[in-house]
């Protein structure tokens, strides 16, 4: 349903306004979020780079979470733990785990891809009604000022 925006009143415009900036907020939110767990993935899939011969037996730091590791011996080039989300983890080989992380990376992609046009659409229609706001503000500061001038010449 297509609305002429010029035919809304100046409080429902500003709700309109209200409405297309927590929708721009949210799909902004959204892009963030994807775009993070994007890197975390791209991260992991350069850090199976890691798992060759020359490494092997080498000390290394092993994380437990974000900020903590503890040290630890890299023995097994072939197989890694994969956190395939909500707490569960998979061993696979290296070379699966390349793969995995490729596809989650590329799903995200398309996933912000998708978002992107609408988050643009939605700049485009906020700027639309900042456009009308602004002539009907500027149409009713005329018409006070008239007002005004017309009752200073009766007196």
């Amino acid at each position: 349903m297509a609305v002429n925006l010029a035919e809304l009143a100046l409080p429902q415009l500003e709700g309109l306004k209200t409405q297309l900036d927590q929708e721009i907020e949210f799909l902004t939110s959204s892009i963030g979020q994807l775009k993070v767990v994007a890197t975390k993935y791209v991260e992991a899939k350069h850090c199976l780079n890691v798992l060759n011969k020359s490494n092997e037996g080498k000390e290394l730091l092993v994380p437990l979470t974000s900020s903590m590791y503890v040290p630890g011996t890299l023995n097994d080039l072939e197989h890694v733990l994969v956190d395939v989300g909500t707490g569960y983890f998979v061993e696979k080989n290296a070379e699966d785990s390349k793969t995995f992380f490729k596809r989650k990376i590329d799903f995200l992609t398309k996933q912000i891809e998708k978002i992107q046009p609408a988050l643009q659409e939605k700049h485009a229609m906020k700027q639309a009604v900042i456009e009308v706001m602004n002539i009907k503000i500027h149409q009713l500061q005329q018409s006070q000022q008239a007002s005004q001038s017309a009752g200073t010449t009766k007196a």
